[in-house]
């Protein structure tokens, strides 16, 4: 039988002090330590007692309370436990609000705010170049699908039209599709497995083959190893800050966008490393590099520049040197036929044909990963110290060239210029 009343509940409310009050047949009025008043009923299932909340008073009245609890002892009855059915029921809810959500999320307006969020670790140049690789590749397919009904057939139709023809184009908007589509997991607007990741799933669909015979076609030029170290002299005489830029990028074997923006926060010249956090990667996944003396020496070298946090400030609005500046220099000294990018293939063949270290270290060293799924997940090692003997080594050949190399190139650079 039901004991409780409208003007007992009221009274119970203004005293303000902590009670719990039967109604009967397991409903309780609960006024809390601090004043607040709500609900409870009181149960036994499976010889275990719970309490659950029906709501705070005055929003659920005394009323509605007596048909709430009503409710739970059916459920009851049939050997259904209260609690456990309105929870499943609120994620019963909650999945289908996900779902209308996901539906109204594109994937265009999912890319675009993850560039707003991630953007200002960018530069206005990086920043626009991201959003119109998808653009020009994947906006047409899969931009005004939903986020959440992306599936690998998509990212399939976005990635094969220029899987061998603009490979390396195809790997950077694959893994900008992998990165939206991560955003949109963390916000549970799709569930299951990325349709844009590679390991163990689209490499089972593309050819890696073909894919690596492509990447021949589109090697950068490159400087001979033999001729590094003569350039490396030079570029030791030279005071511009530019050339400083280019010798960490030459010693530490860098793509140009981590010299370019790297600072000093990143470094630990007494330990002699340069970490690199995720945002800063090609492959999105935080890469230190072992700094050898040579780099150390010539970094302690370099003046600071008290207003900036970057090794290499520049003047515009990024507040870095400019994407050219190292490009602009080689030129300047008679080496419009080589790339900075190609110095990375300078340093790969020397590895190759002058050291006996492992193929694997000297892959890491390059920040490639190219261990198959299998070794990846029983070899997690970046294999730190096995590269820091490598990267030694690199840097004593290039900071000590011969005689004969600096003719050689001196030679080279004057028959260039009269051709």
């Amino acid at each position: 039988m039901s004991k409780l009343t409208v003007k007992a509940i009221e009274k119970l409310t203004r005293a303000g002090s902590k009670s719990l009050t039967s109604d009967g047949n397991g409903l309780y009025f609960k006024v809390g330590a601090t004043g607040g008043t709500s609900w409870i009923f009181r149960y036994k299932f499976n010889k275990s007692s719970t309490d659950m909340g029906l709501g705070g008073y005055p929003s659920v009245s005394l009323s509605d309370a007596r048909g709430k609890a009503s409710d739970a002892r059916k459920l009851l009855a049939n050997g259904i436990n209260p609690k456990a059915a309105r929870d499943s029921e609120r994620e019963r809810l909650s999945s289908e609000l996900r779902a209308e959500d996901a539906k109204r999320v594109v994937f265009e307006q999912m890319a675009n705010e993850y560039a707003e969020a991630h953007g200002p670790g960018w530069s206005d140049k990086w920043r626009r170049g991201w959003l119109r690789k998808l653009e020009l590749y994947a906006f047409d397919i899969l931009g005004k699908l939903p986020v959440g009904e992306i599936e690998t057939d998509h990212v399939l139709r976005v990635l094969k039209p220029i899987w061998l023809t603009k490979t390396r184009t195809a790997d950077e908007v694959r893994g900008q599709i992998e990165l939206v589509l991560d955003a949109a997991k963390a916000r549970n607007l799709r569930q299951g497995e990325n349709p844009a990741r590679w390991r163990g799933h689209l490499d089972k669909l593309l050819s890696r083959a073909e894919k690596k015979k492509a990447r021949i076609r589109e090697h950068f030029p490159a400087m001979s190893w033999q001729e590094v170290p003569a350039l490396m002299a030079r570029l030791a005489e030279i005071e511009f800050r530019a050339a400083v830029a280019a010798r960490l990028l030459i010693l530490t074997a860098s793509r140009a966008h981590m010299v370019q923006a790297a600072r000093w926060s990143e470094f630990n010249l007494q330990t002699g490393i340069w970490t690199l956090p995720a945002e800063r990667m090609k492959m999105r996944k935080a890469f230190s590099i072992p700094l050898a003396p040579e780099v150390v020496a010539m970094l302690e070298a370099l003046p600071r520049i008290e207003e900036s946090n970057f090794l290499f400030p520049g003047r515009g609005a990024s507040g870095i040197m400019h994407a050219n500046a190292i490009r602009n220099l080689l030129h300047d000294m008679g080496h419009a036929d080589i790339t900075r990018h190609g110095f990375r293939s300078s340093f790969r063949d020397w590895a190759g044909e002058c050291t006996h270290h492992p193929r694997e270290v000297c892959e890491l060293a390059l920040a490639h990963d190219e261990r198959d799924q299998t070794e990846g997940a029983y070899s997690r090692s970046d294999l730190f110290n096995k590269r820091r003997l490598l990267m030694e080594a690199w840097a004593k050949f290039v900071t000590t060239p011969t005689l004969g190399d600096v003719m050689h190139l001196e030679l080279k650079q004057a028959q260039q210029g009269a051709g």
